[in-house]
């Protein structure tokens, strides 16, 4: 008999991830204004936090009022949040350090190692759920991705805080703006993705290596080195496109104008084979979840 999973839990925490969001963001913008006013360097971490983690955090919490069983639970969601980003950051930045080295293939490289990296502590962590439903490997995915954007952009964030010109504040809130406005489209987004396969394709036991999950995580790894890569791409595609040599100095006002339109515009066009993706994937793990019987009363 086909098992049916109880269905995720009614919770009492119904818009927790808007209100999350907007007492961050206060926070954040207050924190922002003190620290400007006082100058006050123990007000940087505080700062450095509150802006890479509450975005992530948002997104975590919004899609855990989507998980489809019970055995997703806070602990678990916070488990992988938090341990799955680190050891993914640290997996990441060990294999990034002694396999990768400059070259046209760099990005890609990264791509490969970061998303591995991801899709192994997300399958170490969630190795004794009972029950691996493509739903919850979606929620589980997002959480591990997500951690990893948390950290990855703390880090991004302090240290553009040292510039040239000194410790600059501006650049480090410019970098969590930057960061916060693009995370949903990316680490998490790619991880919800994996994880949606990884799930699928297990044994609602154990988990299995499946040929469309090695095809899944080469496509998501190749959308992250286009990510990656987007601005050397546009900037090449632009002096091509204008006929300049890489030797010659600055851009034109119109090469910068081009230059913006083609980079802002991959990223974008990334996002939207990436949301595309996650959609179909989602569709799918929904059927997968539901019982049978309800699978033949909808046809």
């Amino acid at each position: 008999m086909h098992d049916i999973a109880p269905a995720a839990p009614a919770t009492r925490t119904h818009r927790l991830w808007l209100r999350v969001f907007l007492t961050g963001l206060g926070l954040w913008l207050l924190t922002v204004v003190v620290t400007f006013a006082t100058g006050n360097p123990n007000l940087v971490p505080t700062l450095v936090l509150l802006g890479s983690f509450l975005v992530p955090v948002t997104f975590v919490l919004w899609a855990y009022g989507r998980r489809h069983s019970g055995e997703v639970t806070s602990e678990l969601l916070f488990s992988t949040f938090v341990t799955g980003g680190v050891l993914g950051v640290l997996a990441a930045s060990l294999l990034e350090t002694y396999l990768l080295h400059p070259s046209p293939a760099f990005f890609l490289g990264v791509g490969l190692i970061e998303e591995a990296a991801k899709l192994a502590a997300l399958a170490f962590l969630c190795r004794r759920l009972q029950h691996k439903y493509a739903i919850d490997g979606v929620v589980l995915g997002a959480s591990v991705g997500f951690g990893f954007a948390a950290f990855e952009s703390a880090g991004y964030a302090f240290t553009a805080l040292f510039t040239e010109q000194g410790l600059s504040l501006i650049t480090l809130v410019q970098t969590e703006l930057l960061r916060g406005v693009l995370a949903p489209v990316g680490h998490g987004l790619w991880t919800a993705i994996l994880g949606g396969v990884l799930f699928s394709a297990s044994g609602r036991r154990h988990f299995s290596l499946t040929w469309r999950l090695v095809f899944t995580y080469l496509g998501v790894a190749v959308l992250h080195a286009l990510w990656d890569a987007m601005h050397s791409i546009a900037l090449f595609v632009t002096l091509v496109l204008t006929g300049q040599r890489d030797s010659e100095p600055a851009l034109t006002a119109a090469q910068a104008h081009l230059f913006t339109i083609l980079s802002w515009g991959g990223l974008i066009l990334i996002s939207l084979i990436g949301v595309a993706w996650l959609i179909r994937v989602y569709r799918r793990a929904d059927r997968e979840s539901r019982p049978f019987w309800r699978i033949a009363l909808a046809h």
